[in-house]
């Protein structure tokens, strides 16, 4: 589940189109590595014009992941393993808290990692993505 988060391949297959991880020193990371510590990436979506732009503030090489996300907050992924299974925590914090920020990122957010972290079990779980690749069907789902 590690490396769902932390390699380009992974992490297109759930939640981005694109994703480009780099190094400290801003070297392209291949698809096939684990994001570190102090790196930065590149991410955009399916059927949105958008792409976002972080720093990878913490990377274990275990269970644990701390990224900027939405200017600079800051996304905390938590894994637990239990037998078999593991708990993915996802804690979106340092939130501004204008009206804009209380609308964009404290609702955008929540709706868009509820579904993708849905997303995440579905793929893992079953082999089933659910995001909407469709562009005349933008909205839905994703």
């Amino acid at each position: 589940m590690y490396d769902a988060w932390t390699k380009p391949e992974e992490i297109e297959r759930w939640f981005l189109e694109n994703c480009r991880f780099y190094d400290s020193e801003k070297k392209s990371m291949p698809a096939d590595q684990n994001i570190t510590d102090g790196g930065t990436y590149e991410w955009s979506w399916y059927l949105y014009d958008i792409v976002e732009n972080g720093r990878i503030i913490k990377a274990n090489g275990k269970d644990f992941i701390q990224f900027t996300f939405a200017g600079e907050c800051l996304v905390d992924v938590k894994l637990d393993e239990f037998g078999k299974y593991v708990s993915v925590q996802l804690k979106q914090h340092n939130i501004p808290t204008d009206e804009n920020a209380r609308f964009s990122i404290r609702i955008g957010c929540m709706e868009g990692w509820t579904f993708y972290l849905t997303n995440l079990k579905s793929c893992y779980e079953n082999g089933i993505d659910l995001r909407n690749k469709i562009p005349e069907l933008i909205g839905i789902n994703n």
